[in-house]
C-alpha cells in the first residue's frame, strides 16, 4: 500500500495498517501452501483480482455488443488506480483515466451535483387504453411533491431558478415477470400518445435484447420522476497546456514489477506537485492523500489540470 498512513495509529481521518499482520496472514494462508515465495503470492492474489475485472469487463463488452479495444479505461475509488494499469495491460487499452479526487470521486460528485429529488409511482395501466387524464393527474401530483422539496434544497440566490424534469416508466409486455426502465417525454398526454409511448418502449427493448414482440400487450407499471435544480457553474474554458517536461521525483522505493517477478526500484511522485505537462515515465508511482496510481513499464503519465492521463 503506497498512501499516506499514518503508522501511530488513526489520525486526521487516516488508519493505521499493519504490515507485519498482513505479511502473516499471506504467508499461512497462500505462501507456505503453495510453497511461493511471500511476494510472488501477494502477486498472484494481485493477479486473480485483476483477471476477475478483465473478465468482467470483457464479458460485459461482448454482450454489450462492443470492443474494449480503443477505449479509455476511467479509474475511480480507492484502489483502482493501483489496478488500472494492470487492467488496461489485460485488455488492451492504450489510455488510462484517473481523475482528479479519484479516490474520494463519490464524495466530490455528491458536493458537486445539483440539488434533485425523484419520486416513483405506481398506476397500472395498458397502452391499448391508456388513460391519459390518469397519467397526467398523477404525473402533477408528482411533480408537485418534488419541487416543494427541490425548492427548499435551491440557493436562496436562486429561489426561481429552472428546474430541470426528467421522466421514465417501468413497462413491459404483459406477462412478463420483469419491467424495463423506458424514458418517456416530459408533455401533457393525450390518449393518441400511447403510440409514441409504445415506440419509445419499443426501441428500450429492442436496445436491450436485440428485438421485439409483435402482437403483445404493453402496459406500464409505473411512473418515474426526477426534478433537479441548476448545475452548479463551472470554468468552461480549458487551459492552455504548457510544454510537457520530466519533474524531479519525491524518492524512490522498491515496487513488485509483473514483468520482472520481481521487486525494481521506481520513482514515487507527490500527485500534489505534478504541474499540469508533467510527464511520469513509467514504471513509477502517483501518491496523493486518497490513493495511489501505478504506473507500469507499459505506460507513461501526463499531467493535465484536472487528471492524470497514462
Amino acid at each position: 500500500m503506497l498512501g499516506r498512513i499514518d503508522p501511530t495509529g488513526f489520525s486526521g481521518g487516516r488508519m493505521a495498517l499493519d504490515r507485519a499482520a498482513a505479511d502473516a496472514a499471506m504467508q499461512t494462508a497462500v505462501a507456505d501452501p503453495l510453497d511461493l515465495a511471500l511476494s510472488l503470492a501477494a502477486f498472484g492474489v494481485s493477479e486473480i483480482v485483476d483477471e476477475n475485472m478483465a473478465n468482467a469487463a470483457r464479458v460485459h463488452a461482448i454482450e454489450s455488443g462492443k470492443d474494449a479495444r480503443g477505449r479509455t479505461l476511467v479509474a475511480f475509488g480507492g484502489a483502482a488506480p493501483l489496478h488500472a494499469a494492470r487492467l488496461a495491460e489485460k485488455l488492451g487499452l492504450d489510455r488510462v483515466l484517473v481523475p482528479s479526487n479519484a479516490g474520494v470521486g463519490s464524495a466530490v460528485g455528491f458536493l458537486r451535483a445539483p440539488i434533485a429529488y425523484e419520486i416513483v409511482r405506481s398506476q397500472l395501466q395498458r397502452l391499448d387504453a391508456f388513460d391519459a387524464d390518469g397519467a397526467n393527474a398523477l404525473i402533477a401530483a408528482m411533480r408537485a411533491e418534488a419541487e416543494a422539496i427541490v425548492r427548499k434544497g435551491v440557493q436562496s440566490g436562486e429561489p426561481s431558478a429552472p428546474l430541470t424534469e426528467t421522466r421514465s416508466a417501468f413497462m413491459r409486455y404483459r406477462g412478463q415477470g420483469h419491467e424495463i426502465a423506458v424514458p418517456v417525454p416530459v408533455k401533457t398526454y393525450r390518449t393518441e400518445d400511447a403510440g409514441e409511448l409504445l415506440a419509445a418502449f419499443e426501441s428500450a427493448y429492442r436496445r436491450l435484447y436485440s428485438r421485439v414482440i409483435p402482437g403483445v400487450e404493453v402496459e406500464i407499471l409505473s411512473w418515474v420522476l426526477l426534478l433537479s435544480g441548476p448545475v452548479p457553474a463551472g470554468d468552461a474554458t480549458a487551459p492552455e497546456l504548457p510544454p510537457p517536461f520530466t519533474p524531479a521525483p519525491a524518492r524512490r522505493r522498491g515496487v513488485f514489477d509483473a514483468d520482472a517477478a520481481d521487486f525494481v526500484e521506481v520513482a514515487i511522485y507527490e500527485r500534489a506537485a505534478l504541474g499540469p505537462g508533467a510527464l511520469v515515465p513509467g514504471p513509477a508511482v502517483i501518491i496523493e492523500d486518497e490513493t495511489s496510481t501505478v504506473v507500469s513499464r507499459h505506460f507513461d503519465a501526463g499531467s493535465t489540470p484536472s487528471a492524470i492521463s497514462s
